[in-house]
């Protein structure tokens, strides 16, 4: 028996990718698994995998910008396991582009899918947790996934300020939802190997047909480029997962998969060190 063995766990994006290896792992670990995404295609051939080995795994079809459908989402999860005790809110995209190129549509899908989806997720899944716990659970879990951008900007606006947002959020949940039993963690990888840079496949007709062009001589652009030769060799997605699983069980405030951004955080951190500096015995 494992810290994971009979929970049940709610996965988005979970048909590709980080979202994907996370899913396997905890069903690898004995946990029951939903897992949610918005490709039918990949999460069939997903599910066909795992339940080749016997996994207790089921799928649901929801685009996670829409709060209806991950209520529905919800209510299939205890629809077929009766419980809820472990969410991961992983489902992202790529983002939009820089300034005087971002247009409207690609902000209401970047904060739809990267942060309203997290806020929606820990609104409608956080009481089903509770509810688990409270029938006798020994505790509960949500991860979010944010990204480094979440605390370093660089690249696109639209997916720094969502993700920034999804570290604010997790961050101030801690300690009202420690009180009830419930860790949570925030995951903030660096270069993964996945199809993030692809996730315009996703995009939704009422966002429009394509995102906007992306000027290779804006920052969005030259950071657009840097994603692109870093992630097709990136860290691989279940390491990821690995280190995912050790921070549910170990309750990590923060999960990071590498250094490589370390440099900019501690540069970042000292730029705001100094400017208390600066006032510091002025009033």
């Amino acid at each position: 028996m494992t810290y994971f063995a009979g929970k049940v766990a709610f996965v988005t994006g979970a048909a590709s990718g980080i979202g994907l290896s996370i899913a396997t792992a905890l069903a690898q670990a004995g946990a029951k698994v939903m897992l949610c995404d918005i490709e039918k295609d990949a999460l069939d051939k997903a599910l066909g995998t795992l339940k080749a080995t016997n996994a207790d795994v089921d799928g649901v079809i929801a685009d996670v910008s829409l709060k209806d459908e991950i209520q529905a989402a919800a209510d299939a999860t205890v629809e077929r396991f009766g419980m809820v005790n472990i969410l991961v809110n992983n489902a992202g995209v790529g983002g939009g582009g820089g300034y005087s190129e971002w247009t409207d549509a690609s902000w209401d899908w970047t904060i739809g899918v990267n942060l309203m989806s997290v806020i929606w997720g820990v609104e409608i899944f956080g009481p089903l947790i509770e509810a688990a716990i409270q029938a006798g659970d020994d505790g509960g879990h949500i991860v979010n996934t944010a990204s480094m951008a979440g605390l370093v900007s660089g690249g696109s606006p639209s997916y720094n300020v969502t993700k920034f947002g999804v570290v604010s959020l997790s961050e101030g949940l801690r300690a009202p939802m420690g009180e009830r039993g419930i860790g949570v963690s925030v995951l903030c990888p660096g270069f993964v190997k996945t199809r993030i840079i692809e996730s315009a496949r996703n995009l939704q007709p009422r966002h429009g047909s394509k995102l906007e062009e992306v000027s290779p001589d804006s920052e969005a652009g030259r950071f657009a480029m840097l994603a692109m030769a870093s992630v097709p060799n990136g860290i691989s997605p279940d390491y990821v997962a690995e280190l995912t699983l050790e921070g549910i069980e170990g309750d990590w405030p923060y999960i990071l998969t590498d250094n490589t951004f370390e440099p900019a955080v501690d540069a970042r951190f000292q730029a705001i060190k100094e400017s208390f500096d600066r006032i510091r015995d002025r009033s």
